[in-house]
């Protein structure tokens, strides 16, 4: 009996939210005595989850599974976990993930437990800790089923080196033909995503017109971080709608968020909530973004973020 975790990827890489779930379901093994085994679906090398505590890593390469299908995923995560006589099975909390989840749950006649942030207080009965009402609350969840699926709430648990040495299987599961075509894919090659970063420099229409994004681009490049924007932003056509954060759009839950012209409206707050800390730059000392803030700037972002990179390149040039 292992925990099987579900290690996310794209174009043949982990996404940082896969070492993340892997560190996870080391903690839940260990409570429970047990190994981990890691379902990657066409990864080009799985041998990074050694890193992470994985002891045994099942490799699906099918052509099928190139683009994501909720279904085809599910399935083939199904039938890994009832491979492995998985009672825990540990995914992320990413978009993808639950879509997937819920499938994956029914599959099983297992209970599902969503944005858990830490280990099991208690595995028996197996009790999880997990985020409430926007992330405005918490709440410790026992799941009774004999099979648990735990969704683990991005940047919550972190990374946790554990090496071990994993070894591969190629695992082939029988994946039903899908009613779902994808004719083709874009996506931004050369942006950190959202979903993965660690820093996120969001604006919204203190910012004025589009025109004026490049410092938000500029300050985001100098701290590796990725942009986004408010709901009135993308649909202004200012910005993509893959950049909108908020209970509408992306949820965020960076170690730091900058928001930069945004008043902060309940829908963008609880979007971003789960951000361990947040800045605002804004004009009016009276916007409802400070009092979720940790650190507030009232000043015109037009004269604060430029002085803000250029503080930024010094210190980075000193390093």
């Amino acid at each position: 009996m292992s925990v099987l975790v579900y290690t996310e990827s794209e174009q043949g890489t982990f996404k940082k939210a896969a070492l993340e779930v892997a560190s996870y379901a080391k903690a839940v093994a260990n409570q429970l005595g047990t190994t981990v085994t890691a379902i990657t679906i066409n990864v080009d090398n799985a041998s990074e989850l050694g890193n992470y505590g994985v002891d045994k890593v099942l490799n699906v390469s099918n052509a099928q599974l190139q683009t994501f299908n909720a279904n085809g995923y599910a399935e083939a995560i199904k039938q890994a976990a009832e491979k492995e006589a998985a009672k825990v099975v540990v995914v992320s909390s990413s978009a993808n993930s639950k879509y997937l989840a819920p499938l994956l749950a029914v599959g099983l006649n297992a209970g599902y437990a969503s944005n858990v942030i830490e280990a099991p207080a208690s595995t028996s009965p197996f009790t999880v800790k997990r985020t409430a009402f926007t992330n405005k609350a918490f709440e410790m969840t026992q799941i009774n089923t004999d099979v648990k699926v735990i969704g683990v709430s991005n940047n919550s648990f972190g990374l946790v080196e554990n090496n071990s040495n994993a070894s591969t299987e190629d695992f082939s599961p029988s994946i039903s033909e899908s009613g779902i075509k994808v004719e083709s894919v874009d996506k931004a090659t050369d942006k950190v995503t959202i979903a993965d970063a660690d820093i996120v420099v969001s604006a919204g229409r203190g910012l004025k017109g589009p025109e004026n994004w490049g410092m938000i681009e500029e300050l985001a490049d100098v701290l590796g971080a990725a942009t986004a924007c408010s709901k009135p932003v993308s649909d202004l056509g200012w910005r993509p709608h893959s950049e909108h954060v908020g209970q509408t759009g992306k949820p965020v839950a960076s170690n730091l968020y900058i928001a930069i012209g945004i008043s902060g409206a309940i829908q963008h707050l609880a979007g971003i909530n789960a951000s361990k800390v947040k800045v605002v730059i804004n004009t009016d000392p009276e916007a409802p973004f400070f009092k979720a803030a940790d650190y507030g700037v009232v000043g015109d972002a037009f004269e604060v973020v430029p002085q803000l990179i250029e503080k930024l390149k010094a210190f980075k040039a000193q390093q």
